[in-house]
């Protein structure tokens, strides 16, 4: 179901125009249909007119029927099923260093004031790529340990918003797991609860991915946790 909600998005241009090309062809024979059946003055002709009438508005009908469905699948179904909408996540450099852009008429602070500079960031809730008030995990906290059922709480506010999700590996790892998917945005909310019983013991990541109703996503969320299971059964 995915994929196909996949190729609905991805040509939606080309299903629009083919189905306005064909209502128009449609239309027309419609309209033809139309006067022919008018102008008829036998009973026959007027058979074959009427046939021909019926024809082209069943297809008519149905390109319509077909437009509508396209509107639907891509506008509501798809921003609801996260893994048919295309995320293009960046890679995530954990030992990056955040660059700050000053605006034009700030001075850039020299060496020796960089205790009183006011743009500091101070992170909320740690992590990488987080931004406070639109991008962020604030429970669990970056760097703490968790264990058994654990609620995850934090903020997902973006404009057009379409969907979030969160993802989560081990530290060695490279491939991402998705375990929880939202398509409500949340302001200091609940975003979904996290059974790590079965996960082995060991530091972990979580991240946090949000993306709008075009498919579109800012660079995620992500914090490190420690999960300290006695075991990995439940």
């Amino acid at each position: 179901m995915e994929e196909a909600l996949g190729f609905f998005q991805a040509f939606e241009v080309w299903i629009y125009l083919l189905l306005a090309l064909g209502g128009l062809f449609y239309a027309r024979k419609f309209i033809l249909a139309w006067k022919e059946l008018r102008d008829a003055a036998f009973g026959l002709e007027r058979e074959h007119a009427q046939a021909r009438l019926n024809q082209a508005a069943s297809i008519l009908v149905l390109l319509l029927a077909m437009a509508i469905a396209e509107v639907v699948l891509v506008s509501f179904i798809a921003p609801a099923v996260p893994g048919a909408m295309p995320l293009l996540t960046p890679t995530v450099d954990l030992l990056a260093t955040p660059t700050i852009a000053l605006p034009p008429n700030q001075a850039t602070p020299s060496p020796g004031s960089e205790q009183e500079s006011s743009i500091t960031p101070t992170p909320t809730t740690g992590g990488t790529g987080c931004v406070p008030g639109v991008i962020e995990i604030i429970a669990p906290a970056s760097g703490s340990e968790i264990g058994g059922v654990v609620q995850i709480t934090g903020t997902v506010n973006i404009p057009n918003f379409g969907f979030y999700k969160l993802e989560m590996k081990r530290l060695e790892e490279t491939n991402w797991l998705t375990i929880l998917a939202g398509n409500e945005p949340k302001i200091s909310g609940l975003l979904g609860s996290w059974n790590t019983s079965l996960l082995s013991p060991g530091n972990h990541q979580l991240r946090l991915v949000a993306a709008d109703n075009q498919g579109q996503t800012l660079p995620p969320c992500t914090i490190e946790l420690r999960v300290t299971n006695v075991t990995g059964a439940p």
